[in-house]
């Protein structure tokens, strides 16, 4: 049970979701959007969020598309996990999402709901960062399009009042080659350790990472060790275990020397996917 009341709003327009949570937040209500709501249920209950106005996206007949726009694939916001699942639109962004949670959660839980949460993993937000995929939003300014890559930075930043309605990713990025592998300390089960998505696209490998630390990232100076096939596979590994971003995560899952083990072994699995290349 939450441990606080709020009112809830449900707008069916992008300008009555807009203009609604202007009008809270002059009224000091503290409003949040939400999609799935799986976060705000979570966090309630521990008081790490707060809100006395909650407006629900999931009227809004945008944030449901899921449709081919010329060369691009659009993706509505409060598109569910499952939705995704099986639908198959993207296959990189099928099998990671079929990695979140249980299978009665991915019900629940959004695909805006889940990059724009608070928790670390955030995984589906990793084949998006490797597709270069363009982050429509809206908000008192009107409709923004950006690169995901540009606007992403530990957490999507978006300004007080705006919401993530759409995700548009090119289809060649769709169709290239792929691996997602999810590493638990107790196999099938429990919290995830580490997550690695990755893609070849242009005779080169992108990799983009969840669990390593407080937030997932993709890393072009990672990318570039890997890539450099003057080199023997575990040098360029070494290299690129040496770019990480800090700080790495110790926590009851697993520490950080364990985690940086981990992840030296996902990334021979992506060479050796992707390159054919082996230690």
């Amino acid at each position: 049970m939450i441990p606080f009341d709020f009112d809830y709003y449900r707008p069916t327009s992008v300008r009555e979701a807009v203009d609604l949570y202007q009008y809270l937040d002059q009224q000091g209500k503290q409003p949040m959007f939400i999609s799935g709501g799986t976060e705000l249920i979570t966090l309630g209950r521990i008081d790490l969020v707060y809100t006395e106005a909650v407006i629900d996206l999931k009227g809004l007949a945008e944030s449901h598309v899921m449709e081919m726009d010329g060369d691009y694939l659009v993706l509505g916001s409060s598109l569910t996990l499952t939705q995704i699942e099986e639908a198959d639109p993207f296959p990189l962004l099928t099998k990671t999402a079929s990695e979140v949670a249980d299978h009665t959660a991915r019900g629940k839980i959004t695909l805006g709901g889940n990059i724009c949460a608070q928790i670390f993993y955030r995984e589906t937000v990793l084949p998006f960062l490797l597709a270069d995929s363009q982050a429509v939003s809206v908000g008192p300014e009107g409709v923004k399009v950006a690169s995901l890559n540009d606007i992403f930075q530990k957490q999507l930043q978006l300004n007080r009042g705006e919401f993530l309605i759409q995700l548009a990713t090119e289809k060649r990025y769709i169709e290239a080659p792929f691996i997602s592998i999810k590493r638990r300390q107790q196999w099938d089960t429990g919290y995830p350790l580490i997550t690695i998505n990755a893609l070849k696209i242009d005779g080169q490998i992108r990799v983009a990472v969840s669990g390593l630390c407080p937030f997932p990232f993709r890393s072009e100076k990672i990318e570039s060790s890997l890539n450099n096939r003057s080199l023997p596979v575990s040098e360029r590994i070494t290299r690129a275990l040496s770019g990480l971003p800090e700080p790495i995560l110790s926590d009851i899952e697993g520490s950080s020397e364990y985690r940086l083990f981990v992840l030296r072994h996902l990334f021979e699995d992506v060479i050796f996917e992707l390159d054919g290349a082996t230690v």
